[in-house]
């Protein structure tokens, strides 16, 4: 099988640096850009020459966008207008900028996540799957992340939540309580959310479901960064095969998302 093409948009981001250089070593994938916004920012990434703008007679199949959101837009742009797969995992997104994204997946495939972990879309479809089977007990999400993160709960967090609203049947911004610390239980259907901020812990979430006598505990613990990069490049080969559509990284791992 021919390598896949892919460029990278925000090669000189920290993400961007890990998907190149673990883009470097994996037979399935040839680099044919690393977009940068400056030659400033990064004349070469391990090797690999930056350019600012794709030059016309590059043909990635996919590009992979780990940028920021003000760079978000011309990045989605050169998807649609080359008829190019997107895989994105730039965050803080206007509600604007996701419904953009929405109408790009009518004519190219395209993937956004704010995780991309292969393993958190385990857990998510695992704690989904639980939640409905045991819809009357108690739903509780505890994360842990290093000193320096900003927002909290995280964003995974709030995705798992979500999750288990929508499996529930229940609206999520009705149930959710997003300071369990200082926040008593108001409501059986309540999902609480808990926070620690520490050290460099990388990432942890645990969902804990709990009833009369019986508990069931599902967590996933990360320990190397890096494991977002390995994500990105798994769902970059797997879009470049399919269809225009808006699709998630449980798709990548054949897990449905109903």
């Amino acid at each position: 099988m021919n390598p896949t093409p892919i460029a990278i948009h925000g090669a000189a981001g920290r993400m961007g640096r890990e998907i190149v250089r673990l883009a470097r070593a994996d037979p399935r994938i040839a680099i044919v850009a690393a977009l940068v916004k400056s030659k400033a920012d990064a004349s070469d990434i391990d090797g690999i020459a930056c350019m600012t703008s794709l030059a016309a007679n590059v043909a990635p199949s996919v590009l992979i966008d780990f940028s920021v959101a003000d760079a978000f837009d011309s990045a989605l742009d050169l998807a649609r207008s080359r008829g190019i797969a997107f895989v994105s995992g730039t965050t803080g997104l206007s509600p604007r900028q996701h419904d953009a994204l929405r109408d790009a997946a009518s004519t190219i495939p395209v993937l956004w996540s704010a995780n991309f972990s292969l393993g958190v879309a385990v857990l998510t479809r695992l704690a989904r799957d639980a939640a409905r089977a045991l819809a009357t007990w108690d739903c509780e999400i505890a994360e842990a992340h290093h000193r320096n993160k900003k927002d909290a709960p995280s964003g995974t967090a709030l995705a798992l939540g979500r999750a288990i609203a929508e499996a529930r049947g229940v609206a999520f911004d009705a149930v959710a309580e997003r300071d369990r610390g200082n926040t008593p239980r108001t409501r059986a259907e309540s999902i609480g959310f808990a926070v620690t901020r520490a050290g460099d812990i990388v990432g942890e979430h645990t969902v804990t479901l709990a009833g009369e006598g019986e508990r069931i505990e599902l967590t996933h613990r990360a320990t190397d960064r890096a494991i977002f990069a390995r994500g990105a490049i798994e769902a970059a080969v797997w879009l470049a095969r399919q269809r225009p559509g808006a699709y998630a990284v449980a798709d990548v791992l054949g897990l449905r998302s109903d």
